[in-house]
């Protein structure tokens, strides 16, 4: 094969994980929003000489923004084989792309190709991995059988699922992956959610890698996790499922909540900004009641109430709407939050012996 190779999608799939790097050749802007799992960023522009060469080619004209971006390409592409690929051996292999497989990842392939590594370019760029991925996500998650783990909030789905996966399960984690628990109280204060675009790649990556021949344990989720949403094909593959329903102490419920969401215990600014969002369907009086027990520690109380008075009400209409095997539901107690426990009730689902 000749050097830089220029490869379809269809071509490189069943050889993505062989690559030694895979190099986004686009802006940091770009990138963030989303790339090919396991990519790296080396933009030969960034974002700031990326708009200063378009307002070129608009208001000047495309000789004079192709010599200067040359210039930016070349001096941003030196630095990147210093920093991070001079040590590479002969037969390191890159995978390389940008946004239409043009000239930004092409004068990189290049490049890396003349000094004597086996660069292959990805023809159509980021576009044709985002098309397919939306492509794959209308049709992957019918090709699998979902068990759906059920239970009111604080219940330990999140730890089940850990727990299953620990024990060499197939789970898809979508709590995980969108950086947030699934309430109005879920976002994770060190941790943004990913794009929804990013979100969707993160989904593709995990079924990708599942076995159609065996189970995927996933969680009740609602349609929208935080602020991204769930694909509509995945939502209706869960959605007609079979369920299972974890049942956990009210008193271990709020032992667990207390761990999970210590940034509110240390804060109670901050829980009382997400407390506001409860307004329009509690009235003012009672937020403000919940949010001056946040502020005097009363936390195990404030939880006892926010648990009876909004999330377990919440949660039984939900899902009894959206998960219509909920009523058939295989039913496992946990003994307590300890992972003993989580590994028992991961036990007896794995068996098949839930109730």
């Amino acid at each position: 094969m000749k050097y830089p190779a220029l490869l379809s999608w269809d071509e490189l799939l069943p050889q993505l994980d062989s690559f030694d790097a895979i190099i986004d050749a686009r802006s940091p802007s770009e990138f963030a929003e989303d790339h090919i799992p396991g990519a790296i960023n080396c933009p030969v522009l960034n974002d700031e000489e990326r708009a200063r060469i378009g307002t070129m080619y608009k208001q000047i004209g495309a000789f004079e923004a192709k010599k200067l971006g040359a210039a930016l390409v070349a001096r941003n592409i030196a630095q990147h084989i210093e920093a991070k690929f001079i040590d590479m051996p002969r037969e390191w292999k890159p995978l390389i792309y940008c946004w239409r497989g043009g000239n930004r990842s092409g004068s990189l392939a290049h490049i890396l190709a003349k000094i004597g590594w086996p660069a292959i370019q990805l023809d159509g760029g980021y576009r044709v991995y985002r098309r397919y991925v939306n492509d794959e996500l209308l049709r992957l998650p019918a090709a699998f059988t979902f068990n759906v783990v059920c239970g009111t909030t604080g219940s330990g789905k999140s730890r089940l699922l850990q727990t299953l996966a620990n024990q060499g399960e197939q789970v898809l984690d979508l709590e995980q992956l969108a950086c947030h628990k699934g309430s109005v109280l879920g976002g994770l204060p060190s941790e943004p959610q990913p794009t929804q675009k990013r979100f969707e790649s993160l989904i593709w990556q995990a079924l990708r890698r599942f076995r159609a021949d065996r189970i995927v344990y996933v969680e009740s989720e609602s349609k929208k996790i935080g602020n991204l949403r769930v694909p509509d094909a995945l939502m209706e593959a869960m959605r007609a499922s079979p369920c299972i329903a974890l049942d956990l102490s009210q008193r271990d419920r709020i032992r667990l909540l207390m761990e999970e969401y210590p940034h509110f215990i240390a804060e109670p600014d901050k829980l009382n900004h997400q407390l506001d969002c409860l307004i329009q369907l509690h009235g003012k009086e009672k937020i403000a009641h919940w949010q001056a027990m946040a502020n005097l520690g009363e936390i195990e109380v404030l939880v006892t109430e926010l648990l009876t008075a909004h999330y377990d009400p919440a949660y039984l209409r939900s899902i009894a709407r959206n998960f219509p095997q909920y009523s058939t539901a295989r039913k496992v107690e946990l003994a307590g939050i300890s992972p003993e426990a989580f590994a028992d009730a991961a036990d007896l689902i794995r068996s098949g012996q839930a109730a």
